[in-house]
């Protein structure tokens, strides 16, 4: 026993605990993929698309994302709402009085490092049989204990489960940080995205509109000549179709604008019949610089990342805890108190009285239950382990599909505004020709709408190419190690923690 006591006393001054010690993994040392370009597609013509939406993307490897990376779009309307979204979203008030509770929580796993006190006062009335009395006629059978304790308890943690639970409390905290700063990485980018599409479409529907009107002026053309005998009923028919058709498309396109204006309401915390501002595809600039972070540094800036390391840590933190519990525990009391027959001779000298004790116990027996709960933290530990490797696999798939959509969408962009500025010329040369008689009116119309089409699809193509930059801006962590509002600085404890979980801009392996 005394070789025990002096073991486990010799554990508690050293600190160690037991169980294993977490070691962030490695980085990876992949790439995004073979042959890499630092540069898109674009071009560099003068007279290109509004905003210089069709000129090249220089991709800055290693290059620092600022906090604020939607304001490089360079649209006053978007950064007021964003400022909105972001002072009104209850999805990241909720994220963040999660965070609040688990530093609660971590708060109140340290308070099993120090004693216990507790104290109690039981005033008693007795009544003892006379048959036990010593002086019967002295009505000695009746009478008054008051009784004043105080209970202290200690157990000193010899094993370091009660630090390895803590540890598993810290990483738990650190977890629903990074989840906080994904919820700000969502709502930031779905916000983007949605003013992006909101303006996209109503693109679509005005150039939609347009076309209506075009193929409108076809048909009247086209039933003009069918009364001078110079068109079929066949071909006017084919009009009316192409007409009908072509209306056909505005109901659903005024139904996602709609569907779109009630999304970003919602985002911003509003009801929808607030007004949503009337965002234009050709007010958006498209940036010229991307910064994108190397695998290295990724692990440090991605939340789901950092939080899927969290957890790991918390479950490598859980096996020393579940270890600690076989072992043999000291339960250290006492308890000093008074025990009088009146209130005031609690303050007389030989009233007073205590007790001063220590236990140890050992598991024995517990149909194997504490076995199968550290086999079961060690399994926890592995597939946490497994998790990890799995999402840094996924946020580096991640990053690789928004460069190669940056890159694909880019050469698709040029297409289509090369299409879009042929079918301009086709349109310019189909009305020389009309001036000089040498094609009707409903050839030129046909050409028109053709020109029309290509508008559309040139829509899509510079809205994709702006949505492929807030997709790799989000998929490379959106930059929240840059922002002065730090959202844990609200917790207490949480400003230093959090200072010290931030990436340094620009370098790999931190955090």
């Amino acid at each position: 026993m005394r070789k025990l006591l002096g073991a486990a006393a010799l554990s508690a001054l050293a600190g160690c605990a037991v169980g294993p010690d977490f070691h962030r993994p490695d980085a990876p040392t992949t790439t995004y993929g073979p042959g890499g370009l630092a540069r898109t597609s674009g071009s560099e013509a003068k007279k290109g698309l509004p905003s210089n939406q069709d000129a090249p993307q220089l991709l800055a490897m290693g290059k620092d994302i600022p906090a604020d990376w939607w304001t490089l779009f360079h649209y006053p309307e978007l950064d007021q709402l964003l400022k909105r979204v972001l002072a009104r979203s209850p999805t990241l008030e909720a994220a963040k009085l999660a965070l609040q509770a688990a530093q609660q929580d971590k708060k109140a796993t340290e308070s099993a490092l120090y004693p216990s006190v507790s104290g109690f006062y039981n005033p008693a009335r007795f009544k003892t049989s006379r048959a036990y009395s010593n002086v019967p006629i002295a009505n000695s059978w009746l009478y008054t204990i008051h009784t004043a304790q105080l209970n202290i308890s200690y157990s000193p943690d010899i094993w370091g489960g009660v630090r390895r639970q803590i540890e598993s409390a810290a990483a738990e905290r650190e977890a629903q940080r990074n989840q906080l700063e994904a919820a700000w990485l969502t709502l930031t980018s779905s916000t983007v995205d949605a003013a992006i599409s909101y303006a996209m479409t109503r693109a679509q529907i005005e150039t939609t509109e347009a076309l209506v009107a075009d193929q409108e002026r076809t048909l009247k053309a086209s039933l003009a000549e069918q009364a001078l005998g110079a068109m079929s009923g066949a071909d006017v028919a084919m009009q009316r179709t192409l007409l009908a058709q072509t209306r056909a498309t505005l109901p659903p396109l005024r139904q996602t604008l709609a569907t779109l204006h009630d999304e970003i309401a919602a985002l911003s915390n509003d009801m929808p019949d607030a007004p949503t501002p009337e965002f234009e595809l050709d007010r958006f600039v498209l940036p010229g610089v991307l910064p994108v972070s190397v695998p290295a540094q990724l692990i440090s800036q991605r939340p789901d990342i950092r939080t899927s390391e969290a957890y790991f840590h918390a479950a490598c933190a859980q096996v020393g805890v579940a270890i600690a519990n076989r072992l043999p525990n000291i339960q250290l009391g006492f308890d000093p108190g008074f025990a009088a027959a009146t209130i005031a001779q609690m303050a007389t000298p030989g009233y007073g009285q205590w007790t001063l004790g220590a236990m140890l116990t050992q598991p024995i027996f517990d149909g194997f239950q504490l076995q199968h709960q550290e086999q079961a933290a060690r399994k926890r530990y592995e597939e946490a382990a497994a998790q990890y490797r799995a999402t840094i696999v996924s946020a580096v798939q991640d990053v690789a599909d928004s460069l190669s959509a940056v890159h694909t969408d880019a050469d698709a962009l040029i297409q289509s505004a090369a299409a879009e500025h042929e079918s301009d010329r086709s349109a310019q040369i189909m009305q020389a020709q009309l001036r000089l008689g040498d094609v009707s009116q409903v050839a030129l119309l046909n050409v028109q709408e053709a020109r029309l089409q290509t508008m559309l699809t040139l829509i899509q193509a510079r809205a994709a190419r702006l949505s492929d930059t807030v997709g790799l801006f989000q998929s490379l962590g959106g930059g929240w190690w840059n922002r002065v509002d730090d959202p844990a600085a609200a917790v207490p404890g949480g400003a230093k923690a959090a200072a010290s979980a931030r990436p340094a801009a620009g370098s790999a392996g931190n955090g």
